[in-house]
């Protein structure tokens, strides 16, 4: 693997240098208006920053929090604290007060950057009294130093600061989806090789825009997003809101555009409750109306200048890939984990399978294990789990491959297919063993669907339970409709099991009336199902569903 010897704050100092007047990052800061940082102003603010954080004379490589949703200050505070010497230990903006107190005090962070949040108050009880805290322009209202008065304050810190490439840059807290979230040390150098990598395969220059509005907390985000505008010096947009997501998209008109599974099912749904899929299906085989339609669709989602679109963080159903790639999108799927900081797998051009998620980047080695566990070894490999040498010791092989706790299978072109989680895998009381992932994709094809959970552990035969999409929810109140729906899900039931293996098929599927997400903890951070937490909340249903001998069941 062919890849610069060029650490992140190296390349933050040559773009200060060759395009110090270039813009680089557009906040929004509410009523259409905009904040622009050129690289010179954004690296200018990072080293007056710096400069402050040397003056409270903190032990070397401290750890410094960083809780806060997307924006250009986000970026600037992880230079700031890397050109200081420290550790940048990033919390996810929609954490609980108990998950922000854990990872302050395992993190051992003396200092807090708080950014733009809904929940402040949620939050604030979990810091504790002594963490110093530092707020931005778009903080919640609080009491704490601001960041503008510390610009003004403190001079530049003059010196290039060089970090090696073997030390700690920043500490991942993952997001939880069982258990305590786990620190995930990460070096310069598994940034170096991860940004670089990627870009690489994906042809990426300096005149890209991309809008970052998925959590930065999140490896996803932080290598593609921040990493890559690092070393490829393109412009980076922010997103203001969820209600300003349309205009954002239309400011930063990205021509790179990364997403989660849930979020291309949400706005491919918005599509086809303006037009539904038979009249688009009708529309589309009209030669002089083709090519118009897909573009009106693409512009009506800001996505008509995007060269390179992405899904990653977990499975896409293939359905809705093909959705997106007959409109003339090419969405590719990519595969990583916060342990090797996203750096794994990716579908290429001209060269992707529905289904997979690629081939393995450049310097990642891939196997299958006796057991069916996908096995990688990357540059972006983790050096390890914060405080926790078992931990760290149970995640790799003894020949240094990283245990990714997913099953797969590789093909003859090397692309790789997951199959499941192999803690995932449960028993039905015939013996038989079900992976839920592949069953779960098959209900995901069903527009009217926004999430769904397989389960049965020790059941005769699985059973999935169905959130509705969220433009589906208010119309079940209507009784021809409900009809409507459960009959087609009674369909739906009828060609899954077709599908799949005798054991494998699907006893009912619930209709559950909660909402899933990250405020009741169904969801994680970044919008994958805790699978346990689903579970455990209708566990004592369960029997009553079987006892209840129907195909759909309305929750």
């Amino acid at each position: 693997m062919q890849t610069t010897n060029k650490l992140p704050l190296d390349m933050v100092y040559h773009w200060e240098t060759t395009k110090t007047n270039s813009l680089y990052l557009t906040q929004p800061i509410g009523d259409g208006k905009v904040v622009e940082y050129t690289w010179g102003r954004a690296v200018d603010e990072a080293r007056r920053v710096a400069s402050y954080l040397k003056s409270l004379n903190l032990a070397e490589k401290s750890r410094i929090g960083l809780i806060s949703k997307n924006c250009a200050h986000w970026i600037m505070t992880d230079w700031a604290i890397w050109m200081a010497g420290h550790v940048s230990v990033p919390l996810y903006p929609t954490l609980n007060a108990d998950t922000v107190n854990y990872v302050l005090n395992h993190a051992e962070c003396d200092v807090l950057f708080v950014g733009k949040l809904d929940d402040w108050d949620l939050m604030k009880p979990g810091v504790p009294e002594s963490v110093r805290c530092i707020s931005y322009p778009l903080s919640p209202t609080n009491d704490f130093e601001t960041w503008d008065d510390i610009v003004a304050k403190f001079p530049p810190l003059e010196e290039n600061v060089q970090r090696d490439g073997e030390e700690l840059a920043t500490i991942v807290y993952t997001s939880g989806s069982t258990g305590r979230p786990k620190g995930v040390m990460l070096s310069f150098l598994n940034m170096a090789h991860s940004a670089t990598g990627g870009l690489e395969v994906l042809q990426v220059g300096p005149n890209e825009r991309m809008l970052s509005y998925l959590p930065l907390a999140h490896v996803f985000e932080r290598t593609f997003v921040e990493l890559a505008s690092v070393y490829a010096g393109f412009h980076l947009f922010f997103a203001e809101s969820l209600d300003t997501f349309v205009e954002d998209m239309k400011r930063a008109q990205p021509t790179l555009f990364l997403s989660v599974p849930r979020l291309w099912v949400k706005f491919q749904q918005g599509v086809l409750q303006k037009m539904p899929q038979k009249k688009l299906n009708t529309l589309l085989k009209i030669p002089v109306l083709n090519k118009l339609i897909k573009k009106k669709i693409l512009a009506g989602l800001g996505l008509d200048k995007v060269k390179l679109a992405g899904s990653g963080s977990a499975p896409l159903a293939g359905d809705v890939l093909d959705w997106y790639r007959n409109l003339g999108l090419e969405l590719l799927e990519g595969y990583g984990m916060s342990e090797n900081f996203a750096y794994s797998h990716i579908n290429k051009f001209g060269r992707s399978r529905t289904g997979y998620v690629g081939e393995s980047m450049p310097g990642v080695e891939t196997k299958i294990s006796p057991e069916g566990e996908i096995l990688v070894r990357s540059p972006g490999s983790m050096m390890g789990y914060y405080k926790d040498e078992e931990k760290t010791t149970e995640a790799f092989t003894e020949d240094g491959f990283l245990k990714t706790g997913d099953k797969g299978e590789i093909d003859e072109m090397g692309r790789l297919k997951i199959t499941g989680r192999m803690k995932e895998i449960f028993k039905t009381s015939k013996g038989k063993y079900i992976a839920p992932a592949p069953i779960e994709n098959r209900l995901m094809a069903h527009q009217s669907i926004e999430m769904v959970c397989v389960s049965g552990a020790n059941q005769t035969q699985p059973f999935a339970m169905i959130q509705l999409a969220e433009g589906i929810r208010p119309k079940i109140g209507d009784a021809s409709f409900r009809k409507e729906l459960e009959d087609s899900f009674t369909e739906l039931v009828t060609s899954v099991n077709k599908a799949v293996d005798p054991h494998e098929q699907l006893a009912f599927v619930i209709i559950v009336s909660d909402e899933w997400s990250i405020g009741n903890s169904f969801l994680t951070p970044t919008l994958k199902l805790k699978r346990n937490v689903v579970e455990d909340a209708y566990e004592n249903k369960v029997d009553e569903w079987y006892a209840k001998r129907q195909k759909v069941i309305w929750q």
